[in-house]
């Protein structure tokens, strides 16, 4: 595989409607080589609910909940990080604003100083994006497309030298989060190629996009990646797609980025429920026999841990996991007050009850309004759940990797 990088020039023609013209290729490293396998946690919460005063215990003994993670069989770490923040996502929350650049990277220094695995991903957006909401920073609203593009790349670039600058390069990079449907909509908004299994999802997505539409989402995601690829060079270069369930959808996504050029190294897929048992498995095994030269991890899951990490682990080319804010999400493998500090776990199947997860803002209305949750505190004692550090200690184990001592660095 060949990863194309992306003048300025380039961007301004493919602002003009022209397909993906690539300058001087180059080969891509075989990055899933350089790592063991990871076992990792999106944890992005963690500083925002420590200035708070949240405290995280193992065993009555308060500790770093990095510490905690690492000593678990944890090797790798995700942030996300949004354009403006403080104009969207962290608008009134205390000690903000919340993962932007100067936050991301000094938690990325305490990441590095447990000698972990880092990783990045760009949020297009002042608040989440995800796959029913792309929406524009507000300073790029009014962006020519031509515009646009260069705000991507100038973002891009200037967010990951930072980090270089201070010493916390990501290891991995995600131009995205959770792009089925395209980003920075509407411009780069694409159509669900084929029904989803979520109502809400399809009435939505069926029918959405404009024409050109793929073209201006690959454009977009390879302004990001040509400011990614030539500012940090030795990183792995991820897309997202949410729907690790459904391979036709996801074989529809990746033939028409790679129609279109678009080099990234591997996908990140969203695993938190199937429509069939045995969904995943299919997915991740029609990936690796149809696209031989990208890797497959999967960025966001959160039940169902041992079984989704054998599957991933056992691919040719699997690369890793990352479990999605595990202190208080869902399954989470904190306690708090003696129970979960999550909302428990959730179906495993569509019919079972749709999983909010999946698609944020795609879970159907219940006919009758339940009484509305008082917001939760954040703040207070976490304890790590023994049974989940056992499970992740003893599947870190049995993979061959180096429980509780780091990452030695390539």
């Amino acid at each position: 595989m060949t990863r194309a990088l992306l003048s300025r020039r380039d961007l301004a023609t493919l602002g003009g409607g022209a397909l993906l013209a690539a300058a001087a290729p180059r080969p891509a490293a075989a990055k899933s080589a350089k790592w063991p396998y990871l076992i990792g946690a999106d944890v992005s919460w963690i500083p925002e609910d420590e200035a708070v005063g949240a405290t995280y215990w193992q065993d009555g003994i308060r500790r770093d909940p990095l510490a905690i993670l690492r000593d678990a069989g944890f090797n790798a770490i995700k942030l996300r990080q949004f354009v403006d923040p403080a104009r969207g996502y962290s608008a009134g929350k205390p000690g903000g604003p919340w993962c932007d650049v100067a936050r991301n990277i000094a938690f990325a220094r305490r990441v590095r100083a447990a000698d972990m695995h880092l990783s990045l991903t760009l949020h297009y957006s002042d608040t989440w994006a995800d796959p029913e909401h792309q929406d524009k920073p507000a300073a790029w609203a009014d962006l020519s497309f031509g515009k646009l593009l260069d705000a991507v790349h100038r973002h891009t670039a200037e967010s990951l030298s930072a980090m270089k600058l201070a010493g916390v390069a990501p290891d991995m990079i995600v131009i995205g989060n959770e792009t089925t449907f395209g980003m920075l909509w509407p411009e780069g908004r694409i159509p669900a190629a084929l029904p989803t299994g979520n109502p809400v999802t399809d009435s939505r997505h069926r029918q959405s996009g404009q024409p050109g539409a793929h073209d201006r989402y690959a454009a977009l995601l390879s302004a990001g990646l040509a400011a990614a690829s030539d500012t940090v060079p030795d990183a792995t270069l991820v897309l997202h797609n949410h729907l690790g369930r459904h391979w036709g959808i996801v074989q529809d996504w990746m033939d028409n980025l790679l129609r279109r050029d678009v080099r990234f190294d591997s996908i990140g897929l969203s695993c938190y429920q199937q429509q069939a048992q045995g969904d995943w498995e299919r997915c991740f095994a029609q990936f690796m026999d149809r696209y031989p030269d990208h890797g497959l991890i999967v960025l966001e899951y959160s039940s169902r841990k041992r079984y989704l990490n054998d599957l991933v682990r056992a691919l040719p080319r699997g690369q890793g996991s990352f479990i999605w804010e595990p202190t208080r999400h869902q399954e989470a493998i904190f306690l708090k007050n003696g129970v979960s500090a999550g909302e428990g776990p959730r179906p495993d199947l569509l019919s079972q009850g749709i999983n909010a997860a999946e698609a944020p803002g795609s879970t159907p209305t219940p006919a009758a309004a339940s009484t509305p949750r008082p917001p939760r505190d954040h703040r207070g004692r976490y304890d790590a759940d023994p049974a989940f550090l056992n499970l992740y200690r003893t599947m870190a184990a049995d993979y061959g990797l180096a429980v509780g001592k780091g990452m030695a660095r390539p």
